[in-house]
């Protein structure tokens, strides 16, 4: 034993000192978050990060900071579970008119249905690729109008954009922002913009930034849904999401 706390360089009344003093209450209060920031996290199948484990906890009525929380997540190495497997969707290269960036990213609007952003994206099934097209209201972030395909034709943003006009009045000179994709900058979709006196805007070259708040809803639902799920078949997707 004195060998030990010569290796150590701790002294035996210190030692004893350490062992017999117990817990400090800020460690118990430590540990006690730590078991609550691990029980959000499996109720989240394991997918939420600090901010939103901590955002949870406030509305749970538990008094801690972000920081203590991320501090306490990481020191247990509790991490959240994201996986992806990579799929293009935005074909640029091509010789289609391409529309300015009117929206400039200005995200933040007053009024529903005066600005929608759009976007592509891919879900894996063992029956092959399944595509989903979306439109967003800027004002309300709320998808307003979808459609689902095996295939990124024109007809899939199309339709989606016509989910989202039916029955919806609309500003005149709408802003309506997307990628440079050729299923937007086609002239069939041009064409049904402009029947509508809806303005197009596009984002600058492989800035995925400019189309932020698209992006963003399609990492939410990837990694909250999408990715706990291996879908069999297509119309299994399409039933789930």
């Amino acid at each position: 034993m004195n060998l030990m706390f010569k290796l150590m360089a701790v002294s035996k009344s210190g030692y004893h000192e350490w062992l017999y003093r117990g817990i400090s209450s800020r460690e118990q209060a430590n540990n006690k978050l730590t078991k609550q920031i691990r029980s959000v996290h499996q109720e989240s199948r394991k997918i939420y990060g600090g901010r939103r484990i901590y955002a949870e906890l406030r509305a749970q009525g538990i008094s801690c900071s972000k920081n203590r929380v991320v501090r306490l997540k990481r020191k247990a190495g509790i991490m959240a579970k994201t996986r992806r497997r990579f799929k293009v969707t935005t074909d640029s290269k091509h010789e289609l008119p391409i529309s300015g960036n009117i929206l400039n990213r200005e995200f933040n609007v007053l009024a529903p249905n005066t600005h929608w952003v759009v976007d592509i994206s891919y879900i894996s099934t063992l029956e092959g690729w399944l595509y989903l097209a979306v439109v967003v209201d800027l004002f309300s972030r709320k998808v307003i109008g979808w459609e689902m395909e095996d295939n990124m034709k024109t007809g899939l943003v199309k339709s989606a954009l016509l989910k989202a006009l039916k029955g919806r009045k609309i500003s005149k000179g709408l802003v309506h922002h997307s990628d440079r994709g050729s299923q937007y900058a086609s002239f069939e979709y041009q064409s049904l913009l402009s029947a509508h006196q809806i303005t197009s805007s596009m984002s600058r070259k492989g800035n995925c930034w400019d189309n932020a708040v698209a992006e963003s809803f399609f990492h939410t639902l990837k990694t909250e849904l999408i990715y706990h799920c291996r879908y069999k078949t297509k119309e299994e997707a399409i039933q789930s999401i």
